[in-house]
């Protein structure tokens, strides 16, 4: 316990303490001096613009990008405009603002992504007093706004969009000189001013709260200023650095000095912060409580009790006993494992981690109802961090950063950094769901795998079928879109051939320009939506005998579009049956088509059409038919024309029924002749045509003008539709004997019903008769009771 506090720093009730992160892998010649360096937060990436301001024209700036490690990355002379400032964003990209207020965008190894400019940037209000560049200032996020916090000289103003408000920090005087540096903390909650007479105050970033005011003793402007505090500590601190000194003020005006030898530059962490040299990373941070009740010297917290116990134990010592027994006996054995557990996640030496994580487990053995939930929880999570934090990765995480920034976050940077092999190892370690974990890190890999140039189209096709297969989530055309921009179509399309959903492989190929191939996918798929989707598509892009050709290839696509312009592209459709000599289709739009026609003339000039199709077809019915067709409606013009029947465009039937009910017989009975209609269907027609209109008298010369095709039950039964049982009776003779029962039954004959099923000895006709007779016709029914007896 006494090495591991040898290098705690006391700072008020707080310890303070430096832990090696690493021996920088860089060579820097000329160390950090003279460069414009920006490393991001969370263990990220440090980029390095060697000799910013040239020396002379023909000289070009050296940018290098390193893990946190130090380990190359990518390096590139720069070639654009003098640069101010680097900086990270949180998906890693490197930002490069110039004098001109232009801002270049590269990715973290150095490919070039995008440029913007700020442009005119939004001017905020006149500062009294400012005539030049102001003291210092810095931005703030306040209350869901953006504000800027200004100092010339002692005095201190907020800018918003629309006011410039003087400020006091509480407790600051203004005798303690011009306000010449300030930083805001990782939180933005604390603000830190310090001024050129060497003091620094501490507050609230709000400025309602004083937290501390310290003299450094020091006047000349710190390089950097950030703060450095833990979560949920009461007692943050501010790390100031001068070219040999670093200083760590707290609230309780104490402050730690560390001498420096080489340029550093500061990194502030969410728990701490980075000291990053040309030699060496360290992080300064203020040392948890629960590793102080455990390491503090004379500890007698649970925790440092079970450590000691256990290490007595390994040396097989009765005094492991006595000192499992007090905490046993103070019922604290759970919060002792506890403290050891949550001890070791904030330790960076893994043989520290073991050693409280081996205690934690020796006490646990003698709990019955402890959860082990956290115990395994944090194994994992530490072996998780050991990988990510060894040289050759580069991800210095603590795990309090860890937890904050969650796993998928750290997998997206290790996938970001093509670490794939440990990404993997890390889902499955973790046991992530694979849409999340290992199918993500495929999809990137694969991704990144179509771009490698020293490979075949061939070979990498079947690397990423072995290695992906048929993983969840993982997208063969998402991987063969990156193919396809990266100029490698025929790689593509090898990759879209592994692709199970049609409905993915159709709109690349499209944009690829292979229609035939996206067309062929579309009909295999027997998705109907799609296909119409690729042959609206080619449609557009295509000419028409070009479109026309395609499908012809693709029956189905055909029969498709077919369908589809029977709906809305009549014309189009004329086109295709005309490409195909189709001429019976043919013959059957311009019958459709004739239909939509108002005038006769155009109408008839359709349906000449339709004939000469059909006679191509060698249809002689449809032709036929059509002719009839063209001489009905010439029938039916001039009869409209002489007696205004409104007869164009009826059917022959209602033809007829019309002529009939409007008395025009003669020429119901030229349509009859002419068009050699069915005797038995033009006598109904009359029939009904002749009831309807209770012409009677023409209805009996009807039926007297010829034998009825259609008997003469037809009378009897249309007359007494129309409620005229006189006349029904006189046709009730003239039925067949077969039809005789129904006849006089239909007019309520029952006597007559009688005779006519008697006579004809009909079993069936008597049981009719029977069935309609009521008790009052007991003479009836006897007669025909005997008529059924004598016929037995």
């Amino acid at each position: 316990m006494a090495f591991i506090t040898a290098n705690w720093n006391p700072l008020g009730d707080a310890f303070y303490r430096k832990t090696e992160l690493y021996d920088m892998c860089w060579n820097l010649k000329d160390g950090l001096r003279d460069s414009l360096v920006a490393a991001a937060p969370y263990g990220g990436p440090i980029a390095v613009l060697r000799e910013p301001h040239r020396r002379s024209p023909s000289s070009r700036p050296q940018l290098e990008i390193f893990s946190s490690s130090g380990v190359s990355i990518a390096s590139f002379p720069w070639k654009s405009g003098p640069v101010v400032q680097l900086g990270w964003t949180v998906s890693d990209d490197l930002l490069c603002i110039q004098e001109d207020g232009s801002v270049l965008i590269y990715d973290l190894f150095g490919s070039f992504k995008r440029h913007f400019s700020m442009g005119q940037l939004r001017r905020l209000p006149e500062v009294p007093g400012l005539q030049g560049k102001p003291s210092s200032w810095l931005v703030l996020s306040q209350d869901r706004q953006t504000k800027v916090l200004l100092s010339n000289g002692p005095e201190l103003f907020i800018l918003d969009n629309t006011s410039c408000t003087a400020v006091c920090p509480p407790g600051l005087s203004p005798q303690t000189g011009s306000i010449v540096h300030m930083s805001v903390s990782f939180s933005y909650k604390y603000l830190a001013l310090f001024t050129d007479t060497g003091h620094l105050w501490t507050g609230t970033a709000n400025l309602q709260k004083k937290l501390s005011e310290v003299e450094t003793k020091r006047s000349t402007k710190p390089k950097q200023m950030v703060w450095c505090r833990r979560l949920q500590s009461q007692q943050p601190s501010v790390v100031l650095m001068w070219d040999r000194l670093l200083l760590v003020a707290g609230v309780c005006n104490d402050t730690i000095q560390f001498p420096i030898e080489d340029p550093c530059v500061l990194v502030g962490e969410l728990d701490g912060v980075r000291i990053i040299s040309s030699t060496t990373q360290e992080l300064l941070q203020e040392v948890p409580l629960v590793c102080q009740d455990i390491f503090k010297i004379a500890s007698m917290a649970p925790g440092a009790l079970l450590l000691e116990a256990h290490r007595e134990y390994e040396k097989s010592s009765q005094k492991a006993d006595d000192y499992l027994r007090e905490i046993k006996e103070q019922s604290m054995l759970g919060e002792a494992v506890r403290q050891c557990v949550e001890a070791a996640g904030h330790e960076y030496d893994s043989s520290t981690q073991k050693s409280l994580m081996r205690a934690a487990s020796f006490g646990k053995c003698f709990l019955t109802d402890f959860s082990p939930d956290a115990f395994v929880l944090t194994c994992r999570e530490l072996r998780v961090l050991n990988a990510v934090r060894d040289a050759a990765v580069g991800l210095p995480l603590t795990h309090t950063q860890f937890k904050q920034m969650t796993v998928q976050v750290l997998i997206d940077r290790l996938v970001y950094r093509q670490f794939y092999p440990l990404a993997i190892e890390v889902c499955r370690y973790l046991k992530i769901p694979d849409y999340q974990g290992v199918s993500r890190v495929l999809k990137h890999w694969a991704s990144c795998k179509v771009q490698q140039k020293d490979l075949s189209d061939e070979a990498i096709a079947r690397a990423v079928c072995v290695k992906v297969g048929d993983s969840p989530g993982v997208s063969y055309s998402h991987i063969a879109a990156k193919a396809y921009e990266c100029g490698r179509t025929e790689l593509a399309i090898k990759l879209l051939d592994f692709e199970a959903r049609s409905g993915e492989q159709v709109p690349l190929l499209l944009k690829m320009k292979r229609s035939q191939l996206a067309l062929s996918k579309a009909v295999e798929s027997g998705d109907t939506d799609l296909v119409y989707t690729v042959v609206s598509y080619l449609k557009n892009e295509m000419n028409r005998g070009d479109f026309f050709m395609t499908l012809r290839n693709q029956p189905v696509a055909l029969s498709l579009y077919r369908q589809f312009c029977k709906l809305q592209e009549q014309e189009t459709l004329k086109d295709l049956y005309n490409q195909d000599d189709n001429h019976q289709e043919l013959a059957n739009y311009y019958v459709s088509a004739s239909y939509r026609e108002r005038r006769l003339e155009s109408r008839l000039s359709l349906l000449q059409s339709a004939v000469d199709e059909y006679n191509k077809a060698k249809n002689e019915f449809a032709v036929k038919a059509t002719e009839e067709e063209m001489r009905l409606l010439r029938f039916q013009r001039k009869l409209d024309d002489e007696k205004g029947a409104g007869l164009l465009g009826l059917s022959l039937q209602n033809t007829m029924a019309t002529l009939l009910a409007l008395g025009l017989h003669k020429h119901a009975e030229q349509l009859y002749r002419d068009f050699r209609v069915p005797d038995k269907r033009y006598w109904w027609l009359k029939l009904k045509s002749l009831a309807e209109k209770e012409e009677w008298d023409e209805l009996e010369k009807f039926a007297k003008s010829k034998k009825s095709p259609i008997g003469y039950l037809a009378f009897v039964e249309v007359c007494m539709k129309s409620n005229n049982k006189y006349e029904a009776k006189k046709y009730v003779s003239k039925v067949a004997p077969e039809q005789k029962v129904k006849a006089h039954l239909a007019i309520g004959d029952l006597e007559g019903a009688a005779d006519a099923a008697i006579e004809r000895r009909n079993e069936s006709e008597i049981g009719v008769v029977l069935s309609r007779c009521s008790a009052s016709d007991r003479l009836l029914i006897d007669r025909l009771n005997r008529g059924a007896a004598a016929k037995k």
